[in-house]
């Protein structure tokens, strides 16, 4: 029964992350006005905006125009359930839960709106490091400030100094999201982290070449591959941590 509320809860928070990820770049209220269909303007219904079903009954188009609806909407919804089940299976009803469960959601906005948009609003930033700061007033607060603030230094440090010996290769956006991921997870995870966007961010690239969707020249977001490796980090970072001390330190 838990996991079915968790699975119902977090399909009804992917719907409103979908709000966020096509208002938020342009400045709009993510509360008003109400939802409606971008082709026609109309003002959707509850049926129109039950999570996935209402986008399949309607065979993935406007109930009132005919107008295609993006994937994306399902799509963030299933991501945001899979991500929340996971975490929830590993880490049940704890503080880390919510955290982490907060925290993937925000990663999912960041990275769908880095990848079509090229940017990372300041407005998300301020949410992570608020709900960052308050959540570590809840638990083992010493120890998490002090990990967070190096964290905090350390994550934006590395990817300033980047920025600086790159010309500006790293932008601005991702310098503050490597910040606020190491002031909520600490210097070990997001060392962790820097290590694992680099590689992901490599072999996607590569790929993404070596299919010709992506010339060598083209700029390619790297806001995903850095929320990719913070989901990673929070699933099952200190359990790499500690097989990479126990294995390569002895």
């Amino acid at each position: 029964m838990i996991y079915l509320i968790i699975f119902l809860i977090a399909l009804l928070i992917g719907s409103f992350l979908n709000v966020c990820i096509y208002r938020i770049p342009l400045g709009q209220s993510v509360s008003y006005p109400p939802s409606h269909c971008t082709s026609c303007g109309r003002d959707l219904k509850p049926v129109d905006l039950v999570p996935v079903l209402s986008y399949l009954f309607c065979g993935g188009r406007c109930r009132y125009c005919g107008e295609k609806i993006s994937l994306q909407y399902p799509v963030v919804e299933l991501l945001n359930t899979i991500l929340w089940t996971l975490l929830f299976i590993k880490y049940h009803w704890s503080v880390i839960f919510v955290k982490y469960a907060v925290l993937a959601s925000l990663l999912i906005v960041i990275s769908f709106i880095d990848y079509q948009h090229q940017i990372i609003p300041d407005s998300l930033i301020k949410f992570g490091l608020i709900t960052g700061a308050i959540i570590n007033l809840l638990y083992n607060i010493k120890e998490n400030y002090i990990q967070g603030i190096i964290g905090f230094l350390v994550g934006g440090g590395i990817f300033f100094i980047i920025a600086v010996v790159t010309n500006g290769a790293m932008g601005g956006g991702d310098i503050k999201l490597m910040a606020v991921l190491g002031f909520c997870l600490g210097w070990k995870q997001i060392l962790l982290i820097t290590f694992l966007a680099f590689v992901t961010g490599a072999i996607v690239s590569v790929v993404l070449i070596a299919l010709q969707i992506k010339g060598r020249k083209d700029y390619i977001p790297f806001g995903p591959f850095i929320s990719i490796s913070a989901f990673i980090a929070m699933y099952c970072g200190s359990e790499i941590i500690n097989w990479y001390f126990g294995n390569i330190f002895v």
